[in-house]
């Protein structure tokens, strides 16, 4: 495709993926009532790097051993990421999933300082304490947990670490590789672990599904899967990272207004507090506030 094009609508691209991921909150709950987790995972990522790879035939070409070691190292993350994240799903509301799945964006520069020695600065340390501030709010105004974070939370948490490695390991390993194949590649991975796990752990084979099922993992898999990673991996590329980071960021909030919207979730003045001090986390880790800089010195200049 015509880089110019890429580049003209690469900010369009980084709004409409997080519109896209926030709605798959609510259906991937919805397709949890047909699916065990591994087999929903199973099914949706298989078909996802199975139309890709067909619609990008042209790529393979490109395939080599280096191909192969990124792919499975960014797949076996991305399968870590979302396998945690969806039996966190089971356990809690597709709003708190979406939430506190965001806190990956203040994880990644410390995950950063580990891999390259660079130290994170004291914007990353304020988001990190917005966050736990936030997510304390949000466990507090959950009602019947105690005023603390259930087991669905704490998933979500741990997936949040995941998503964090996967993006340092995008950042390091995968920028010079084509994104079309490496994608394919991720997903194909993370089909095959999933397709393991399941049998592993003896699920159940799902028998009896609706076709409002099937049409669910179809959505996730060309809409979630290759539509939203695809866009997200080309936004990057011609966008500046904290612009990018702000605008996936708004995967959070679309994921509550979908929930509440379809009628899944109740949002309480306190909860709706703690989410905007971890938006405001994730604001303050990927921006450190450079448009209040430069507004201000634009009023300095004058």
């Amino acid at each position: 495709m015509n880089e110019t094009i890429l580049r003209r609508f690469a900010k369009p691209m980084l709004v409409i993926t997080p519109f896209i991921w926030g709605v798959a909150f609510v259906g991937m709950k919805n397709s949890l009532d047909s699916f065990t987790p591994f087999y929903l995972l199973a099914f949706r990522f298989s078909l996802a790097a199975i139309l890709l790879g067909l619609v990008c035939w042209k790529t393979w070409k490109l395939l080599d051993r280096q191909y192969i070691k990124v792919g499975a190292l960014l797949g076996t993350l991305l399968f870590l990421s979302y396998s945690i994240q969806t039996f966190g799903l089971e356990r809690t509301t597709p709003g708190k999933n979406a939430f506190l799945t965001a806190i990956y964006c203040v994880i990644v520069p410390f995950l950063h300082w580990a891999v390259s020695k660079r130290r994170p600065d004291r914007y990353n340390v304020a988001a990190a304490f917005l966050c736990i501030v936030g997510i304390g709010m949000v466990a507090l105004s959950s009602p019947g947990e105690g005023g603390a974070l259930n087991v669905g939370d704490g998933l979500t948490l741990i997936c949040g670490f995941f998503f964090a490695a996967h993006m340092v390991a995008v950042e390091r390993c995968a920028k010079a590789l084509n994104t079309f194949l490496i994608t394919t590649l991720q997903f194909a991975f993370f089909g095959l672990w999933s397709w393991v796990c399941a049998f592993l752990t003896r699920e159940p084979f799902p028998t009896d599904v609706p076709l409002e099922g099937w049409m669910g993992i179809v959505a996730l898999a060309v809409l979630a899967s290759d539509v939203g990673l695809l866009f997200q991996n080309i936004g990057q590329k011609y966008v500046p990272p904290a612009t990018a980071a702000v605008l996936l960021s708004l995967e959070a909030p679309f994921g509550v207004l979908a929930s509440v919207v379809m009628g899944t979730e109740d949002l309480t003045v306190v909860m709706s507090l703690g989410f905007v001090v971890i938006f405001l986390g994730v604001i303050c880790s990927e921006t450190k506030f450079s448009f209040l800089h430069k507004k201000k010195a634009e009023v300095q200049s004058r």
